[in-house]
C-alpha cells in the first residue's frame, strides 16, 4: 500500500509540475502587425466623436459608452448597441455608429470592459462579467425600443453569446457582422488571417483547472494581436484568459446558436480575410438556425465597418429586423 500510494504521489507530482509548465511556457507569441487592419484607421476622421459617458457597473466600477443622436427624429426607429472587436474600443466604430445616427437610429457604443477607457486593460473579474455589464448597461441607459445588439468580429461572437443566452430578450433583434464563432468553427482562418497569436497550451491548462473551479490563474495572457507599435499603445495588445473566454461564444457554439429565439441576421465582406464568410449561412443552418446571411461584394474584415456599400447594408438590415419586429 506505501508503495502504491508512494507511486500515486509521483504520478501526481510529474501532472503539476508538466501543468506547471505548460502554463509558464506555453503563452502566446507576438504576430508581426497585420495592415489591412492597422492602416485604414489612418483615414477615419475622428474630430466629431462624441465624448465618453459613463454608467455604474454593478462592481461600482463605471464604465465607458459614446451616445450619438439621430440627425432626426423619425418614427419607429429605434436604437442600436454597437460591440466592438477584439482589442479595439468604441471609436473604431465611429464610422458606423454616425451612419446608424444619420439614418434615424439612436445609437450607443460601447468600451467593453477590458478595453479603452472600461477597466484594466485585457483584464475582467471573471468569466460571465460581460454580459453583466451589457444588462447593466441597457438598465441603467434604456435604449429606445425596439433595439438591436450589433457585434462586429468579437464582438459579433459576443452578440452570438449574449443572443443565445437566458438575456437574450434585453434585446428584441440582432446583427451579427462577420462574428467570430470558434476555432472550431468552419468559418475560422488559422490565427484569424494572422490577426492573434494563440496560447493554446496554455489555455488547455487553465480549462482543465477550471474544471476543477480554480480560477486564480484566469488573469495570465492567452492572445496576442497583431498590432503596430503605434496602435499598441491606445488599444488593448492581449487577453487574459477570462476576457478571451467571454468575449466569444460558449467553446460549444452551437449550443448558443440554438439558443437564439429573437430574429437575428449576418452581414459579412465577401473579401474578408479573417474568416471564410462563405460559410457563415451553413453554419448557422447546420445549427437549425436559416438566418439571412449578406456578403458584400469587395469587402474585408475592418471594411465592413467602413465601407459606404457595407454600411448601406447593415442598414438596411437593421431596418427589416426592426421593421418585422415592430409588425
Amino acid at each position: 500500500m506505501r508503495r502504491l500510494l508512494t507511486s500515486l504521489g509521483v504520478v501526481l507530482f510529474l501532472l503539476v509540475a508538466a501543468l506547471a509548465l505548460v502554463i509558464v511556457f506555453g503563452g502566446p507569441g507576438t504576430p508581426p502587425p497585420m495592415p489591412s487592419i492597422n492602416d485604414p484607421f489612418r483615414a477615419v476622421d475622428f474630430s466629431d466623436l462624441p465624448p465618453l459617458a459613463r454608467f455604474t457597473a454593478r462592481d461600482g466600477t463605471p464604465l465607458a459608452y459614446r451616445a450619438y443622436t439621430p440627425a432626426a427624429i423619425t418614427p419607429g426607429k429605434g436604437s442600436v448597441v454597437l460591440i466592438h472587436g477584439s482589442s479595439a474600443s468604441s471609436s473604431s466604430l465611429h464610422v458606423l455608429a454616425k451612419a446608424f445616427a444619420a439614418a434615424g437610429f439612436q445609437v450607443y457604443s460601447p468600451d467593453v470592459r477590458g478595453h479603452g477607457a472600461s477597466g484594466v486593460k485585457g483584464q475582467i473579474g471573471y468569466i460571465g462579467q460581460l454580459e453583466d455589464d451589457l444588462a447593466d448597461f441597457m438598465h441603467a441607459v434604456s435604449p429606445a425600443q425596439p433595439s438591436t445588439l450589433v457585434g462586429f468580429s468579437s464582438g459579433g461572437g459576443f452578440a452570438v453569446r449574449f443572443a443565445g443566452s437566458d438575456r437574450q430578450q434585453l434585446f428584441q433583434s440582432y446583427l451579427f457582422l462577420s462574428p467570430f464563432l470558434s476555432q472550431d468553427a468552419p468559418t475560422y482562418r488559422p490565427g484569424s488571417g494572422g490577426w492573434v497569436s494563440v496560447g493554446v497550451p496554455r489555455i488547455i491548462a487553465l480549462s482543465v483547472l477550471n474544471g476543477f473551479k480554480i480560477h486564480a490563474l484566469d488573469n495570465l495572457v492567452v492572445y496576442r494581436f497583431a498590432l503596430n507599435d503605434q496602435a499598441r499603445t491606445i488599444l488593448t495588445p492581449e487577453y487574459s484568459y477570462a476576457l478571451a473566454t467571454n468575449f466569444r461564444p460558449l467553446r460549444d457554439y452551437p449550443t448558443n446558436l440554438r439558443a437564439m429565439r429573437q430574429p437575428c441576421e449576418v452581414v459579412a465582406g465577401a473579401g474578408d480575410e479573417v474568416f471564410y464568410a462563405d460559410r457563415f449561412a451553413e453554419v448557422f443552418r447546420q445549427a437549425g438556425r436559416n438566418v439571412p446571411v449578406e456578403l458584400v461584394a469587395g469587402v474585408d474584415h475592418i471594411q465592413l465597418t467602413l465601407s459606404p456599400p457595407a454600411l448601406a447594408a447593415e442598414i438596411h438590415a437593421v431596418e427589416n429586423l426592426q421593421t418585422g419586429w415592430l409588425r
